[in-house]
């Protein structure tokens, strides 16, 4: 398959370097500029923005969350039977309190929304660091799996066969309205669970109490007095999930 990533940080150079190495054509752009790639150990072919989304069956979107609106001129060239994947995350300490998520919308509606496409959302709920190192084969007991939601069937198919390709098991979370059960402060994000695991996970979910429980784990691993290790971040966020 033929792939355009914008974003060229710990998930989207990843991600890229994954696909390549599975036999997929992968083009890599910053949405700020080809020059801040230079210097840049990556995977894949970088181009400017405005190429990036040519001649492609999939464009995944790596950038932080708040950043995502001002892609759109970009993705309104994409062809329509191009599928969009977001990986972001909605932390109001670092994009700003955005009032619609904070009223409530969902944090995928609302890119779907801003992006003007329907999107997957996908590749959001585990950390770069697993995805960089803790991908296995398929059928390998304990398997990592990741959330992925959307409101095509078959855009969906397509992805987990991706995740797959990655190294990962993947659950069908629901509909994009249903995004929310994989987004920071629920049990199924950054606990790096298995299939098992996650389903339970996805069901337990809150969403009324999601966000004041991402902003407990940001605060405990904040206040850390030493550099975290992966496992100090895993460990975080499930307690939530045994909570």
């Amino acid at each position: 398959m033929r792939f355009g990533i914008i974003g060229a940080g710990p998930i989207g150079s990843n991600i890229a370097e994954k696909l390549v190495r599975t036999g997929h054509v992968v083009k890599i752009a910053d949405a700020r500029g080809i020059e801040r790639l230079e210097g840049k150990k990556l995977t894949g072919i970088p181009v400017n923005v405005e190429d990036v989304i040519k001649n492609i069956d999939v464009l995944i979107t790596s950038i932080p969350f708040h950043a995502l609106p001002s892609i759109r001129n970009f993705v309104d060239k994409a062809g329509e039977d191009v599928i969009i994947v977001d990986t972001s995350n909605y932390y109001p300490f670092r994009d700003n309190k955005i009032e619609e998520i904070e009223n409530g919308i969902v944090e995928s509606v609302w890119v779907s929304n801003h992006l003007g496409r329907p999107i997957i959302k996908a590749f959001n709920n585990f950390l770069a660091y697993t995805l960089e190192h803790h991908g296995t084969p398929e059928g390998t007991t304990g398997r990592i799996a990741i959330a992925i939601a959307g409101d095509d069937l078959s855009h969906k198919q397509i992805i987990m066969g991706v995740a797959n390709d990655l190294g990962f098991d993947s659950v069908d979370s629901g509909s994009l309205s249903d995004s929310w059960k994989q987004q920071p402060g629920t049990p199924a994000y950054c606990t790096e669970l298995t299939k098992e695991e996650l389903i339970i996970a996805l069901n337990k979910a809150n969403k009324e109490k999601a966000p004041f429980l991402r902003d407990k784990v940001m605060e405990k691993l904040s206040a850390s007095p030493g550099a975290l290790l992966i496992q100090d971040v895993i460990k975080a966020n499930r307690e939530i999930f045994n909570s």
